[in-house]
């Protein structure tokens, strides 16, 4: 890159940012500051972090001059194209190159891909390290089981329903099979009829 990338204070890390920790990226969820009482004690930074290329949720406490790097973090838009025994299939939106990641990248987000749906893909150093989604996918119900009158208990009357991806999830009674729902791809719950 030539120009160093400049580098990040632990003081001044802030929620939702991203920075570089022992050679891999992390986000930043929260951070809290500890300022000394006494005299000459050092001020302290906790961060709760998240290793973007393990998934693992960690709290750390940092020195207030501590520095960090700038991760070089890219978002990609792309489409998914389909899955094999080499991986996961997608086409960047803007240079049509197929992109492959394999399912430890992928992991569960399998349960929320469908043909061309448009998502961004997170690259570290070039390399794909995880998948974003959009608020909400559409999947069509491949089997449901009949609804059951009285199962109020739940506190609405539902019943589980497979989508063509695999995933399972409870749905309204009067969902068909065949239709398509939406699904909320933070909680995967039912998000309405599509």
């Amino acid at each position: 890159m030539g120009a160093m990338a400049t580098l990040i204070e632990a003081l001044d890390i802030k929620r939702k940012m991203f920075f570089e920790f022992e050679g891999a990226p992390y986000l930043c969820l929260d951070v809290e500051v500890s300022r000394p009482t006494a005299r000459g004690g050092q001020t302290l930074v906790r961060v709760k972090m998240r290793n973007l290329l393990t998934r693992a949720v960690f709290d750390k406490t940092f020195k207030a001059g501590e520095k960090f790097g700038e991760p070089d973090l890219e978002m990609l838009t792309a489409s998914y194209l389909y899955a094999d025994s080499a991986g996961y299939h997608f086409m960047d939106q803007e240079t049509f190159e197929t992109l492959t990641l394999g399912s430890d990248v992928v992991g569960e987000d399998r349960d929320l891909l469908v043909d061309n749906l448009i998502v961004q893909v997170q690259q570290f150093n070039g390399n794909p390290i995880a998948l974003q989604f959009p608020p909400h996918v559409e999947l069509k119900v491949t089997a449901s089981e009949p609804g059951v009158r009285g199962d109020t208990a739940s506190g609405g009357v539902t019943k589980l329903a497979t989508l063509e991806t695999g995933l399972k999830l409870r749905v309204p009674l009067f969902i068909k099979e065949g239709e398509k729902v939406k699904v909320h791809t933070e909680t995967r719950e039912f998000a309405g009829r599509a």
